[in-house]
């Protein structure tokens, strides 16, 4: 049986390398796989292994006092959602852009409600809108019931859609994001450019998926491996639909040209018999005149 484990934490790192280098040796030792980012401000970790492993890292990465209060959410891996292990140091954990002045998470950040808080106010039926951080190939399998979607690719162009969410400047906003890292700067984001009651989703979509299975959030999660989405049951229903016939699906595919590789939904049908399929004409006559040109 094998886990996956998804972990964060803004905090003051005083030597990143160091850090990483015994994340590096631990996970090595566990022989575990996946993706480590270690940065000034903090870490952001997704890991794979056994059941056995996985557990292990945890109690011994994890009796670091720096670290010891950290949410670690866990779920179902395959052995292979990741090729292979890579721990850097990077100037950000999320890469944003934003200055400290505009979001500092270690400094402040929004305020944070739990899964429980959560479906508390859906089952009163509280005035509130989910503005949804994640990138927009995300959001397209699945997300909370009436959901707002800023529509980036990726968090560093949140400024562009300020004007799409000023409408919502005075409304009470609760902002969402995989397991809650993105949001940690991105609702402070909000806060500095005059949104008046702005909060966040304690441990993100993925902690609310795990108490509360086919409630409220619709669809799947979408996953940065190989998964590429996971969901812990309950009576859900599939939004997301194919980017070329509109086919109802929650398979991803990468576009087969190159030098697109594009990331959307397509269903079985619009898939060639080897299971690829471009997002465009356009893609699919590029790719066949290179090949004819080879």
């Amino acid at each position: 049986m094998y886990q996956v484990l998804l972990f964060y934490k803004y905090i003051d790192v005083d030597d990143p390398q160091a850090l990483a280098e015994r994340v590096r040796a631990l996970s090595t030792e566990l022989s575990l796989t996946g993706r480590v980012i270690v940065a000034h401000e903090g870490i952001n970790g997704t890991l794979e292994g056994t059941l056995e492993n996985t557990e292990d890292f945890v109690k011994q990465f994890f009796l670091d006092e720096r670290f010891s209060d950290v949410q670690v959410k866990r779920s179902a891996g395959e052995g292979k959602s990741f090729p292979s292990l890579k721990v850097k140091v990077r100037k950000e954990i999320v890469g944003t852009g934003f200055t400290e002045a505009e979001a500092n998470p270690r400094v402040k950040t929004a305020p944070k409600i739990s899964p429980e808080e959560l479906r508390s106010w859906y089952k009163q039926g509280k005035e509130f809108v989910v503005v949804d951080m994640r990138n927009d190939y995300e959001f397209a399998s699945g997300r909370f019931k009436n959901s707002v979607e800023p529509g980036i690719a990726a968090s560093r162009y949140l400024p562009l859609a300020l004007e799409k969410l000023a409408p919502l400047k005075d409304k009470k906003i609760l902002t969402v994001c995989t397991g809650g890292i993105r949001c940690e700067k991105m609702a402070p984001y909000l806060m500095h450019n005059g949104f008046s009651d702005v909060q966040q989703l304690d441990g993100g979509i993925h902690s609310y998926m795990e108490k509360y299975p086919g409630e409220d959030f619709e669809g799947t999660l979408f996953t940065f491996d190989r998964r590429k989405t996971m969901h812990f049951g309950g009576n859900r229903k599939i939004v997301g639909v194919c980017y070329l016939c509109s086919a109802r699906s929650e398979s991803y595919a990468d576009c087969a040209q190159p030098s697109c590789h594009k990331l959307f939904i397509a269903c079985d049908a619009c898939r060639s018999a080897d299971g690829s399929v471009y997002c465009s004409e356009s893609c699919r006559v590029t790719h066949a005149a290179a090949q004819v040109q080879v």
